[in-house]
């Protein structure tokens, strides 16, 4: 039986500096900064070996949002068109929908799952969640992950 990993949210400042250094040599590698992991080692004054230790743990929490499949949860009312104009929304915002997940609607309102990949969006996440919540009939839209 594997070990499941356990992840945390944690202030930057309580980070070991080996952990930052290695975020930002995904950074530099990511952006074209520097064409090799090597580079970015001496850049930022770390072993490779540590850099290879760490890049799969270490991340960004705003890494997790843009550019990345977020979840988000849509409390709806149940009419007509609703849905449609949710989906449309993410469309406009330059998201791609993975997937669509709803519950059947009770109470005159139904809850409704969306996995989107967020890379192609023309605004921030937060502005997406606006749009989406700004949509007739949307009466709460959350992030649940990224």
């Amino acid at each position: 039986m594997g070990k499941h990993p356990q992840y945390y949210i944690v202030d930057a400042s309580a980070l070991p500096e080996i952990f930052l250094k290695v975020a930002e040599a995904k950074r530099l590698l990511e952006t074209g900064e520097v064409r090799t992991v090597n580079e970015a080692a001496e850049r930022l004054k770390i072993s490779r070996s540590a850099f290879y230790k760490y890049k799969d743990s270490v991340r960004p929490f705003n890494d997790m949002i843009n550019g990345r499949i977020i979840n988000v949860q849509i409390l709806m009312k149940n009419e007509p068109g609703v849905l449609s104009a949710v989906l449309n929304g993410f469309a406009r915002c330059g998201a791609n929908i993975l997937t669509i997940n709803q519950g059947i609607p009770a109470g005159g309102g139904a809850v409704v799952n969306v996995g989107a990949e967020t890379s192609g969006l023309t605004m921030t996440t937060e502005e997406l969640l606006e749009q989406v919540a700004g949509e007739r009939g949307v009466v709460r839209c959350e992030i649940l992950g990224g």
